[in-house]
């Protein structure tokens, strides 16, 4: 199906169910078929996504900093009181073939020794200057308006919005994971279970228009109480009456009832799955991340009972938005996401799905390389890091920016620096190592082919 027809075919549903969603009114069966990719073909493997958003903006110029002299000299002026002391960076060795490009050498937060550790070891790599575009475009094509850009640049809202759709035309889009799970589900034995989960409560970028994602707790799945309630019988009843299939006449009634049911039957059929797979024994940092991950770790234990061979997570931390006091706070979150990220490959390793388990960080947008005197403000492009065994790692990919204060080229006006990789470029690697057809990597990203490369390789070929 081309994408014209799949596009008009899910609006259309949508404006007849008066702008409800798709996904709020459960698998409809039309848009099923219209969509859905690969019926009736199992896949034969496992895999994972795991989406790390860092809410607020990190600041990844002071998360991978230049550490030889002449740099680090132009890092450090730009940087001022901000600088990371350059005989704390922890080095980095990148293999011949994983240069960053621009001839410097480069070291880690000290904070980060974990990620150092994955990243030596050829687990982990870098992704330079990355952020939302919709054509490539230089200094000079952004100052004179020439080439269209994303709306609201700089705004945390609008921006986080924009990583997580990879949609800058349509304010009401799905997420790029949830596309992604729309046209691979039917891979899934079991398509009752859905394949995208969220540990932080509905996530935009797991909102699909044929599967729904399912939420859950670091703890485990919470149980709806009144369901339970025994001071309250007849309340009990009552509402349980409500949920039977077939005695409700109205469409959003029937509809509730059907998502009423389905959440029942998700934490029944979860909870006894991570009950069955028990825990893994690799330990995890205390922390919000950590737990989170630690979770999704059981979850991926827990695929055998669950009977899925594809899963989507997303997982956050929060707090990256450092306008000021920052050389207070984001030495802890870089900590923090170091150990966590570890940990939990770790936990993957353990399992023995190292190769078949990638995440992958992301977040609003970078930050200034300018500074506002204990703080950096919105920038554009940041670095980010992709995390398995799959990954081809000890390497850099795309082009590392100058962190010049003046005659930057690099620099849209404020110190933002113009991004040189696009969210689309990113996601269609992700989902073509997850296994989804060219066709549909081209559906789901439509403005791809506005950019050179397709494949930014930083995932081995399966």
């Amino acid at each position: 199906m081309n994408t014209t027809r799949r596009t008009f075919l899910r609006r259309s549903l949508q404006a007849a169910l008066g702008g409800a969603g798709v996904s709020a009114l459960g698998q409809l069966g039309l848009l099923n078929a219209a969509m859905a990719a690969g019926s009736g073909t199992i896949f034969p493997d496992y895999k994972a996504l795991v989406c790390v958003f860092l809410h607020g903006g990190n600041d990844s110029f002071n998360t991978i900093v230049p550490r030889d002299a002449a740099h680090y000299g132009v890092y450090a002026a730009s940087r001022g009181a901000l600088a990371v002391p350059q005989n704390q960076l922890i080095a980095l060795d990148p293999l011949a073939d994983g240069l960053p490009g621009d001839s410097a050498q480069y070291g880690l937060h000290p904070q980060m020794q974990d990620l150092a550790t994955l990243f030596g070891d050829g687990h982990a790599g870098i992704l330079a200057n990355v952020g939302t575009l919709i054509h490539p475009i230089t200094q000079q094509q952004y100052q004179q308006g020439t080439v269209p850009v994303p709306a609201q640049l700089f705004s945390h809202e609008d921006q986080a919005n924009l990583w997580q759709t990879s949609r800058p035309d349509d304010g009401n889009a799905s997420g790029w994971g949830g596309r992604i799970a729309d046209l691979m589900h039917s891979g899934n034995p079991n398509q009752a279970q859905s394949m995208l989960v969220s540990l932080e409560g509905q996530a935009l970028f797991q909102r699909g228009d044929v599967v729904n994602q399912y939420v859950i707790g670091s703890y485990g799945v919470e149980q709806i109480g009144y369901l339970d309630d025994w001071g309250n019988e007849a309340g009990v009843a009552a509402f349980n009456a409500l949920l039977q299939d077939g005695s409700q006449t109205h469409v959003f009634e029937r509809s509730y009832a059907r998502a009423m049911n389905s959440a029942v039957a998700n934490y029944q059929a979860i909870g006894a799955a991570l009950n069955a797979a028990g825990d893994v024994t690799t330990a995890f940092p205390n922390s919000r991340l950590g737990r989170q991950l630690h979770m999704v770790a059981r979850l991926i234990k827990a695929r055998n009972q669950l009977n899925l061979r594809r899963q989507i997570f997303f997982v956050s931390l929060g707090g990256f938005d450092t306008h000021g006091s920052q050389s207070d706070v984001h030495p802890g979150l870089l900590g923090d996401l170091s150990q966590s990220l570890k940990a939990f490959y770790d936990a993957t390793a353990e399992l023995t799905l190292a190769n078949q388990v990638t995440t992958f960080t992301a977040s609003d947008f970078g930050r200034t390389v300018s500074i506002n005197g204990d703080g950096t403000d919105h920038g554009w492009g940041g670095h980010h890091l992709i995390v398995g065994g799959a990954v081809r790692g000890r390497r850099f990919y795309g082009r590392m920016p100058s962190l010049a204060q003046n005659g930057n080229s690099d620099d849209a006006g404020y110190g933002q620096l113009i991004p040189t990789v696009s969210v689309d470029q990113y996601a269609a690697t992700l989902a073509r190592w997850f296994g989804l057809a060219e066709t549909g990597i081209d559906d789901i990203l439509p403005n791809l082919g506005h950019f050179a490369g397709r494949d930014l390789g930083f995932l081995t070929a399966t």
